[in-house]
């Protein structure tokens, strides 16, 4: 009974453990015994012998001569099972007298039915003075015949010694973590993608004495490559890092580091972290997860820059296993809990693990992300790829979910040849080849398809993105487009997709092209709204006003891309995201389930652009940045923002913070220009009820405005203020030191409470009710200034036409105590602002490369005053320096407002004049405008900014967000 147990128990211990086959044991070849030991001639000529003249350990190696071409060598049948990973290394050495060359070791084999392959498995640069360490991995996966490995050289007839050659089998690789920090002054696995030469040295080190200096290089992609085949295991997530720094004489460049894999022998190529700055002189870490989806003959990692050969150093290169995390199965199922479809984007790796559980408990709906562009179905005219397709609409189909196909004609990854030497009759036929191929092959599977994508552009006449599509076809790609894919699958629902259609400009754009198409009988079925968002804006009313305004079309809608960043701007980035900042997404998210659940019958489905933070774009896009746009954190958990959909009653009270400007307000209930000088802070809406918020410091206390929406008239409709714990009640008929009056939508209140922070603002209707629960800080005055109607002459001359404007000046310091500054005047005309600045600065410099570091002037020109924490697509940031130069800032790209500005800048005794022109073609100049506005005066000395100042914004970060501009209003 024991033997049967001790046997019960080795059986069990054995299941533990990745299990090697019998013949797993070391396979090495010393030559020790005086004979070749099975290695053998590869090539007419060469001559394989063992040489008592020199070893690597013994007293024996194998020197191969004769050689006549760089394939040459000495070869062996190799002893490789399918299925094993092999640890394979050697030394090398070449004959006295041989010039240096790079000995590789390589696999040839032959898979079943398939052509003989030649695979790198180790390579190293050789001389005749030392031996060499060769190493790398070795694994296939296919039935193969003919495996050789074999030695061979970059000079076609060098004459080398191999010794001590060890193939070595392993258990499971893996699982084990991989370092090479070279501190034993070889390349450590480390081999040359082509000409690149690889060497251990101790002229840089990130840690220790040594790091792998990179030479030679003959293109952006050439440098050293790490054999990770076998060390990767499919569907597996690995962190992977190391550390570059530029070689010497390198002023600059940009390192990324990338993987190549290849399956049947076609390569793939695949970003792990996309090529970024390292500056001259410092060590820069690259660092990204990757995930093993898909089956692969090669696997390779490799550094490489986006242009150039320059020198480098790599260091410390570290490749980690990362155990997932179990999903939560005592969560309720998201899908469970709405009213409609709810989707996920998802790419092959996704579909794979707990990456898989997760979908398939939580989403009932999916979008391949990539698996479906253009670049990925048909990449050469003619021939389709749809492995990757096929395997994600199969775990679609798989778990009963409703699959949307991504996309069928978009400006963006769709291949070069697509519009080369492309007329319109082309162009057309070559987009009716792809949409029918690929709607036909998933018919009946596939139930909705962005037949096109992002072709509305806000900022032309016409409102159509001016993409190679447009230029050359105008409307009749959309219109060919929809009819194709109609024809192909009658049943499916086809739409056009888009961004920032939340934003007015961008919805009534698309909303004018939609109604103009259907009109036509173009087969559109439905508006996708991708929703792109982030924790402050846009706000979730604007997301209700698209679903109501595209309802009269009477088409179907979806939300097709939703994620929440927690960032504002396209500029900063947190080492930690604060659980303050996920708790306020949650609360964003609340909003805007809140809005959908309203909108379920106007709404088919809700899809977010991923599943969990991992797997995000946005960790990406605009920079590479840690996010958490999700509702499941990296380890898959969920967050608040899991909680907002599922139970939004488990979210943390919301604490929202609220700025009071310094002002006297009269109490009359009228909406004088005060409250116009900054917009309303929403309170979420329920049913037909809405409101939004805002506060002044005045010296009785502070007032408080509620725009109150409640289109039904009751006695029981109020608004109480609550500051410190005493609570005031306003109805529709008046309160204590406060007015009221009717309005078009409900009714609106000016109140006077006493002086606090913590305040709380409730508005009541019969039971329902809705509040804002936050903080209320003083701050300073809004500032105001006026624009005079009429254009002066652009010449950089203050003519007779400046007079009419009142003048400010920027003496508000933002860097430095004294420095530049300026008198600033505005003018308006047609749809044009007029700016003049006259710089006081005695001593002006350009030296810095960097254009804010120059002297020069900032104007800042919000058109529609949102006082936002970021910038929206129509808000500039127009830079003039003292010479003339021009620079303009806004969202990531400023596409929007790149085109905007005129200027001319003269120097004067004693400083400079700047006459700026800035166009504004998106809200209607006219008296009483209102234009989020500032003005800032950059002061170099030499290369660098020494101090600035602006006319409102003290924050220092105008550059990134609108909120504290000043206001200037259109007489």
């Amino acid at each position: 009974m024991r033997t049967l147990l001790r046997a019960l128990l080795a059986a069990a211990l054995l299941c533990l453990a990745p299990a090697l086959p019998a013949h797993a044991a070391d396979h090495v070849y010393d030559f020790e015994d005086g004979t070749t030991q099975g290695w053998a001639p590869r090539g007419d000529g060469v001559s394989v012998t063992v040489t008592a003249g020199a070893a690597h350990g013994g007293t024996g190696s194998l020197l191969t001569t004769g050689r006549t071409a760089t394939w040459h060598g000495a070869t062996l049948a190799a002893p490789f099972v399918k299925g094993v990973t092999y640890r394979v290394s050697a030394y090398a050495r070449l004959d006295t007298g041989q010039p240096d060359a790079t000995i590789a070791l390589t696999v040839q084999r032959t898979p079943a039915g398939g052509e003989t392959t030649y695979e790198r498995v180790a390579a190293a640069t050789v001389t005749d003075g030392a031996w060499v360490r060769l190493a790398g991995t070795y694994l296939f996966t296919a039935d193969s015949t003919d495996l050789q490995l074999y030695a061979e050289s970059s000079d076609a007839t060098g004459r080398y010694l191999l010794d001590d050659v060890v193939l070595a089998p392993q258990g499971d690789p893996t699982r084990e973590p991989v370092t090479t920090g070279f501190e034993d002054g070889t390349a450590q696995d480390w081999s040359p993608r082509a000409s690149a030469v690889l060497a251990a040295t101790t002229d840089a080190a990130h840690e220790g004495t040594r790091s792998l200096a990179v030479t030679g290089r003959s293109a952006s992609w050439d440098g050293p490559a790490f054999n990770v085949l076998g060390r990767m295991g499919k569907g597996d997530k690995y962190d992977l890092s190391v550390w570059v720094r530029l070689g010497p004489d390198t002023p600059s460049g940009r390192l990324g580091l990338s993987i190549e894999r290849r399956s049947a022998g076609t390569p793939s190529y695949e970003r792990v972290v996309p090529p970024t700055d390292v500056p001259a002189g410092e060590w820069v870490r690259l660092a990204g997860t990757y995930t093993l989806s898909r089956d692969v003959d090669f696997l390779s990692l490799y550094l490489e820059s986006d242009t150039g050969t320059f020198p480098f150093y790599l260091d410390d290169f570290a490749m980690t296993y990362v155990a997932p995390k179990p999903i939560q199965t005592d969560i309720p199922a998201l899908k469970d809990r709405v009213p409609f479809t709810l989707g996920s984007a998802l790419t092959l790796p996704d579909s794979l693990g707990v990456h898989g559980e997760l979908l398939a408990r939580h989403f009932n709906g999916i979008t391949p992300g990539n698996e479906m562009k253009w670049d990925a179905t048909e990449p050469r005219e003619g021939e389709f790829a749809f492995a990757d397709a096929d395997a994600l609409v199969g775990f679609g189909v798989e778990h009963g979910m409703t699959i949307r196909g991504h996309t069928l004609a978009w400006h963006s990854q769709t291949p070069a040849w697509v519009f080369e030497n492309a007329d319109k009759a082309t162009l057309l036929a070559r987009l009716e080849n792809h949409v029918r191929t690929l709607v036909t092959r998933y018919k009946g599977k596939i139930a909705v398809w962005d037949v096109v994508n992002e072709v509305v552009d806000e900022n032309q006449p016409d409102g159509l993105r001016r993409s190679p599509w447009y230029e050359i076809t105008g409307l009749d790609f959309i219109r060919t487009a929809f009819r194709v894919a109609h024809e192909a699958d009658p049943d499916a629902k086809l739409f056009i997709n888009d961004y920032n259609t939340e934003y007015p400009r961008k919805r009534e754009a698309l909303y004018a092209l939609v109604k103009k198409l259907k009109a036509e009988g173009v087969p559109i079925d439905g508006v996708g709204h991708q929703l792109h968002l982030n924790i402050e804006q846009p706000p979730a009313s604007n997301v209700e006003d698209t679903i109501e305004r595209f309802a009269t079309l009477g088409v179907r809608q979806q939300v097709t891309e939703l994620d929440v960043s927690v960032y504002t701007d396209f500029v900063s980035s947190y080492d930690t995201i604060a659980s303050e900042l996920l708790a306020e997404q949650g609360h964003r998210y609340k909003e805007l389930f809140d809005v959908f659940r309203r909108q379920a019958a106007r709404l088919d489905s809700v899809t977010v652009w991923g599943e969990s933070d991992d797997v995000s774009w946005l960790n990406t896009w605009p920079i590479t940045r840690l996010d958490a746009p999700l509702l499941f954190d990296r380890d898959l958990q969920a967050k608040p923002a899991y909680w907002a959909v599922a139970d939004p009653s488990k979210l943390s009270p919301r604490v929202r913070r609220l700025e009071a400007p310094a002002a006297e307000v009269v109490l009359d209930g009228k909406r004088d220009l005060q409250w116009d000088l900054l917009p309303d802070a929403p309170i979420a809406r329920v049913g037909a009820v809405s409101a939004g918020l805002q506060a002044r410091t005045g010296a009785a206390g502070t007032y408080v405005l509620a725009e109150v929406t409640d289109p039904t008239v009751s006695a029981a409709d109020r608004v109480t203020i609550t500051v410190g714990g005493v609570t005031r009640t306003v109805t529709r008929a008046g309160g204590p030191r406060a007015a009221v009056r009717p309005t078009a939508a409900g009714y609106r209140v000016e109140a006077l409470v006493p002086k606090g922070t913590d305040v709380d603002v409730t508005v009541r209707d019969g039971g329902t009710a809705i509040s804002w629960t936050g903080k209320v800080t003083a701050a300073p005055a809004v500032k105001l200034t006026t624009a005079a109607h009429r254009a002066p002459v652009l010449d950089g001359v203050v003519d007779a036409a400046w007079r009419a404007a009142p003048q400010v000046r920027t003496g508000t310091r933002i860097q430095g105590t004294s420095g530049a500054s300026a008198a600033v005047r505005s003018l308006w005309n047609g749809s044009t602002l007029y700016v003049l600045a006259e710089v006081t600065d005695p001593v002006l410099s350009e030296e810095s490369a960097d254009a804010w570091q120059q002297d020069s002037v900032e104007i800042f020109v919000d058109p529609g005053n949102g006082k936002t924490k970021g910038y929206t697509d129509d808000d500039g940031q127009y830079r003039v320096s003292f010479s003339g130069r021009l620079t303009v800032g806004g969202t990531f790209d400023a596409a929007g407002v790149k085109d905007n500005l005129t200027a001319v800048a003269k120097v004067v005794p004693g400083g400079y004049v700047v006459e700026a022109a800035i166009k504004v073609p998106t809200v209607p100049l006219r008296p009483g405008t209102l234009l989020g506005f500032d003005v800032q005066v950059n002061d170099a000395t030499g290369a660098t900014r020494t101090a600035a100042a602006t006319w409102s914004d003290a924050t220092g970060r105008s550059y990134l967000d609108t909120s504290h501009w000043g206001v200037l209003r259109l007489s």
